[in-house]
């Protein structure tokens, strides 16, 4: 199963003041806020593991059709961490899913898989026939199957990823 999520960071300081009185004990373990209080640049924290959360929210949506706002409930490591990339794991309630996210000066973007091994499977696709369960949760279709899809998208960015079979 995959999850992914893109923020444009030109379009967070638009629409989401981070620094704002209970923003981040809202969204974030207090583990999460020490990485965030912590880390030379805060501003790419809190976007990072918001988006690792976001990408595996997707996943978590997909195997339960459960929808709820549990950012708390996942709880966000970095396993690695440089200016340009991050790899990490995010855990909600017993399930992993592991993380690798691209970090650049105008975008952050998290995919998020339930099998490690499949992040080195994971591609960008463009233009293909999707279609949505009674839940909203994207397939694409292909021939006769249908594969899970992650479509995420936030201003200007898209990205729609999928695991190579």
């Amino acid at each position: 199963m995959i999850g992914n999520d893109i923020i444009d960071l030109a379009q967070s300081r638009l629409e989401s003041n981070w620094q704002r009185k209970g923003f981040i004990e809202k969204l974030f373990t207090t583990e999460e806020q020490e990485f965030i209080r912590n880390h030379s640049k805060p501003e790419t924290m809190v976007w990072l593991l918001w988006s690792m959360k976001e990408a595996a929210y997707k996943i978590y949506n997909r195997q339960t059709k459960i929808r709820e706002f549990c950012p708390k409930k996942l709880c966000c490591f970095l396993d690695s961490f440089n200016l340009n990339q991050a790899f990490g794991k995010v855990i909600c309630n017993e399930n992993v899913y592991y993380t690798k996210t691209t970090i650049s000066p105008e975008s952050i973007h998290t995919i998020a898989v339930n099998n490690l091994q499949n992040l080195n499977y994971v591609i960008e696709v463009e233009n293909v026939e999707i279609i949505k369960d009674e839940n909203g949760i994207p397939y694409s279709k292909t021939s006769n199957s249908l594969q899970d899809i992650s479509i995420s998208h936030h201003g200007r960015f898209e990205k729609w990823v999928m695991i190579q079979q």
